[in-house]
């Protein structure tokens, strides 16, 4: 079975400062996506498309000549260079146009099931192996969501956002909920709406960007892509995300989404203070055994 890896990496990383995409985590100079790289990989993956921004290329074609060879295709959509429905808006954007754009930056490379993941994100090596079995039995107008426990998700080092999910005994999504500033104190999480603080239990399943699609959702999501510009090319700052337009979707019943549960634990670097943290996690991995010395 053809899968490809879609890595969303046009990313600023504003909040963490520089590009975290490029940032070296490994003894050898590893970025985080090069451990998924390497878990998609064993897992069955056949393609990876980097989705990034044009300046990026240099450095993404000096960081892979030596990486992956023959182990999977590689190939390079510009999120930047994507304006079939924003040419008339471009001059009063700074910002890009959300992941939605991204993945549809690139459509002409994708004929065949996918998977979306963040690049800066480590989703933990059983969750690919998971995502794979389940994309194996995707029907059509059925998308997946990784489904992890929140508290497996959090930050030491400040808040975070998460797309809450609301399931169903079957683990068919009845909503997902873009929740904001969620932190833990002590033992319990919560997270702040309208000055108020609410409790989250941990075990709740939070969306971390890592879905699955069949090809058939593309056009879906060209098509709300081009409602979304028709109706907010006047915010400069708008943007475009795929869980909001997954959720239209599955609202007007063409799509149905199933939450597929990960034990997994995610590293991130949402903030510069959680780098150090990734970095031993990685270390004690490659200690245990779970990832060789050196990737490539």
């Amino acid at each position: 079975m053809d899968l490809t890896l879609v890595v969303l990496a046009a990313g600023m990383g504003s909040r963490y400062g520089g590009n975290k995409q490029l940032d070296g985590i490994g003894p050898h100079g590893e970025i985080i996506m090069d451990y998924s790289i390497h878990d998609a990989i064993n897992a069955g993956f056949t393609k990876v498309v980097f989705i990034i921004r044009t300046d990026l290329k240099d450095a993404f074609d000096e960081h892979y000549k030596n990486r992956f060879n023959g182990k999977i295709k590689m190939e390079y959509a510009f999120q930047n260079e994507y304006t079939e429905h924003t040419a008339a808006y471009e001059a009063d954007r700074k910002k890009p146009w959300g992941t939605t754009h991204a993945i549809l930056a690139a459509k002409h490379l994708i004929n065949e099931p996918f998977v979306v993941i963040n690049a800066d994100d480590y989703y933990g090596q059983e969750s690919f192996g998971e995502v794979v079995t389940a994309m194996k039995n995707i029907k059509e107008n059925e998308y997946l969501i990784m489904g992890y426990s929140l508290v497996n998700t959090l930050s030491d080092h400040g808040t975070v956002n998460r797309g809450v999910c609301q399931v169903k005994e079957d683990m068919t999504l009845t909503g997902i909920k873009e929740t904001l500033s969620i932190g833990k104190t002590g033992d319990e999480i919560s997270y702040e709406e309208n000055g108020t603080r609410h409790s989250l239990a941990p075990e709740t399943y939070v969306s971390m960007n890592f879905l699955g699609f069949p090809a058939s959702a593309l056009p879906h999501f060209e098509e709300k892509f081009v409602a979304f510009v028709k109706e907010n090319h006047t915010n400069p700052k708008s943007e475009c995300f795929i869980p909001a337009e997954m959720d239209n979707l599955m609202n007007e019943g063409k799509a149905t989404i199933r939450v597929v549960p990960t034990s997994a634990s995610w590293l991130g670097v949402t903030y510069q203070e959680d780098k150090p943290f990734v970095v031993s996690g990685i270390s004690k991995m490659i200690a245990d055994g779970k990832y060789p010395e050196e990737i490539k």
